[in-house]
């Protein structure tokens, strides 16, 4: 790790700057080692997804415009998900899960830990869903 790096990680650490600032003078360090650099842009490793994006656009046949939804998702949005997940009662917890194996998804919210969500992020990364019928174009991917 550089000397610029660890300098505004001790800065985020002593309370200096907040998270959004180091976050943003990192990236700068980044670009900045990117674009002076001559090498190739392979060696480099792929920079973490920070938005889930979500894009439709939809045509009904009553209108004359299509609809369309632009959704873009932080990813701190669902790491912040996962922490309050674990703040929900037992019992309000086991409704949920009944209630979602009511409608098909087999799925149990008290497994769903922070160590768990990391491995679904470093999958999100790769991921690009595109979905067309004559009705409804939609796009999922991470940025």
């Amino acid at each position: 790790m550089n000397d610029n790096r660890m300098q505004v990680l001790q800065m985020l650490s002593a309370g200096q700057i907040t998270a959004e600032e180091a976050e943003r003078l990192l990236a700068a360090l980044d670009e900045g080692r990117s674009g002076g650099a001559s090498g190739a842009a392979d060696s480099q490793p792929k920079a973490r997804p920070k938005y889930l994006r979500v894009l439709v656009e939809a045509h009904d046949e009553r209108s004359d415009s299509p609809t369309k939804v632009n959704v873009r998702v932080p990813m701190q949005l669902l790491h912040a998900g996962v922490r309050l997940a674990s703040l929900i009662p037992v019992q309000a917890r086991n409704q949920v899960n009944e209630a979602l194996r009511g409608h098909g998804v087999q799925f149990d919210l008290s497994q769903l830990k922070p160590e768990n969500l990391e491995e679904l992020v470093d999958q999100l990364s790769d991921l690009t869903v595109d979905v067309d019928d004559k009705d409804a174009k939609v796009k999922v991917f991470c940025e």
